[in-house]
C-alpha cells in the first residue's frame, strides 16, 4: 500500500510536496481555486508538524520554456491573499530555489514557479530530477491528476528520495479506486459519455471485466449504434473505431456485461442550432444527435437507480449549451438520489455535479480526469506505484 504523509517525519525537513495548482488565471486572476482548496488539508498538516514546505506544481503547457502568460505567480498572491502568506520563488531550480529555502524555518510555505518552464519535467531527464532532489529530504505528492504522467515531479524525483508518500488528497483517491477495483459493491454499473470512443476504449474493455453494465452516451455513442447499423444522420462518429466497437460488444457479450444506448435524442442540424426531438434510435440524415433524449433518461435513471456502485465518466450530450444539458443534469440528479457508492470523475461530469448542487451526495469526485480513466484501465498509476 502507498505510505502516507502522516507515516513521515517531517519535522524541520524540507518536504517536496507536488501539488496540482493548473487552476484557470484570467487577466492574472485565479477563476477556480478548487484545486488549491483540496490541497489545503496537507499543506497544513506539514506545517503543523514543523516541515520546510516546498510547493511545485505545474500550469497549462510552456512547452518547457519560461513564458509569463503560465507563471504561477498570480496563484502565489491569490494563495497569500486568501490562506495565508508564502513566497514565491520564479524559479524552481537553482541558486535562488535554494536561498530561499536555506533561508526558510519550520512551518514555513513556498511556492516554486512553474516545473514545465524546463523542459527537464516532462521528458522526466535524470539532471532535472537531481536539481530538484539538491533540495529535497522528503517527498509527498498530492497531485493526483497527474499520476498517470511519468514527468520528473511525479516520478523522477520521488525514484530519488527514500522518504515519500501521499498527501491526503492522493490517498483518498487511491482507497476509492482500489475498492472500486477490488471489491466494489453489486450490481455494479458505469456510465460513461464525452465525444470520442478513442478516449475511453481502454476503460471500457477494462470495465467489462468489473461492472455489470455499461451505459454509454454523449457523441461516443454514435460509433456504437452506427456499429448496430442504425442511422446516425450527421451526428459525429469515429469510423476507424468501429472494428474496436465490434471486439468491446463482443467482449461483453462474453462477460454478461449489458451495454445500454440511447434510444431516442435531442438533435439540431447545426451544432447549436434549435432543438429537434427525434422519438427513434434512429436519426433523420439533415439531423445530429446533441443529447439524450428522455425516454433514455427514463431508462439510464432506472438502472442508476437499481445499482449499488456506480462509476460516472463524461458528459451525455453538449453539456455547455442549455438546449443540451438535460441528460447530463439527469445523470447528475439521478446519481445523487441513488443512494450507491459513487464515483465521478471528468471535467465535465464533475462540473454538472457542481451546477445541479449535489456535490454533497456524491461519495468521491476525482480530481483527476485521465489520472482516474488510466488507473482504472491499467490498475494503478507510475506515480502512485513509485511512492509503495
Amino acid at each position: 500500500m502507498v505510505r502516507s504523509v502522516e507515516s513521515l517525519d517531517v519535522r524541520g525537513r524540507r518536504v517536496f510536496l507536488r501539488v496540482d495548482f493548473n487552476v484557470p488565471i484570467k487577466n492574472g486572476i485565479v477563476k477556480d481555486d478548487t484545486r488549491i482548496v483540496e490541497a489545503l488539508k496537507t499543506i497544513n498538516y506539514l506545517r503543523e508538524k514543523g516541515a520546510k514546505v516546498i510547493m511545485a506544481s505545474h500550469l497549462g503547457r510552456p512547452k518547457g520554456e519560461f513564458n509569463l502568460e503560465y507563471s504561477l505567480k498570480p496563484v502565489a498572491e491569490y494563495f497569500s491573499a486568501k490562506f495565508f502568506p508564502i513566497k514565491f520563488v520564479d524559479d524552481c531550480i537553482g541558486e535562488k530555489v535554494h536561498s530561499t529555502v536555506n533561508g526558510m524555518k519550520d512551518g514555513d510555505v513556498i511556492l516554486l514557479e512553474n516545473l514545465r518552464f524546463y523542459k527537464g519535467e516532462e521528458k522526466n531527464l535524470p539532471e532535472f530530477s537531481a536539481a530538484l532532489k539538491e533540495f529535497t529530504d522528503v517527498y509527498v505528492n498530492d497531485a493526483f491528476g497527474t499520476c498517470h504522467r511519468k514527468h520528473a515531479s511525479v516520478f523522477g524525483l520521488p525514484e530519488l528520495v527514500g522518504d515519500k508518500g501521499a498527501g491526503f488528497l492522493v490517498k483518498k483517491e487511491v482507497e476509492y479506486f482500489e475498492k472500486l477495483l477490488k471489491s466494489p459493491e453489486k450490481p455494479f454499473v458505469a456510465i460513461l459519455g464525452g465525444a470520442k470512443v478513442s478516449d475511453k476504449i481502454g476503460v471500457i474493455k477494462s470495465l467489462i471485466n468489473l461492472v455489470d453494465e455499461i451505459i454509454i452516451g454523449g457523441a461516443m455513442a454514435y460509433t456504437f449504434l452506427k456499429f448496430l447499423g442504425k442511422n446516425i444522420g450527421k451526428s459525429m462518429v469515429e469510423n476507424e473505431f468501429l472494428g474496436v466497437v465490434d471486439e468491446t460488444m463482443k467482449l461483453s457479450e462474453e462477460k454478461g456485461v449489458k451495454i445500454l444506448l440511447p434510444v431516442d435524442h435531442v438533435c439540431s442540424d447545426v451544432f447549436d442550432g434549435e432543438p429537434k426531438y427525434v422519438n427513434s434510435v434512429d436519426i433523420p440524415d439533415d439531423l445530429m444527435g446533441l443529447d439524450i433524449g428522455p425516454a433514455t433518461i427514463e431508462l439510464f435513471e432506472k438502472e442508476v437507480l437499481k445499482a449499488k456502485t456506480i462509476l460516472w465518466n463524461g458528459p451525455m450530450g453538449v453539456f455547455e449549451n442549455d438546449n443540451y444539458n438535460k441528460g447530463t443534469f439527469a445523470i447528475a440528479n439521478a446519481l445523487a438520489s441513488s443512494g450507491a457508492v459513487t464515483l465521478v470523475g471528468g471535467g465535465d461530469s464533475v462540473s454538472a455535479i457542481k451546477k445541479a448542487g449535489v456535490s454533497d451526495k456524491i461519495s468521491h469526485i476525482s480530481t483527476g480526469g485521465g489520472a482516474s480513466l488510466e488507473y482504472i484501465e491499467f490498475g494503478s498509476l507510475p506515480g502512485i506505484e513509485i511512492l509503495k
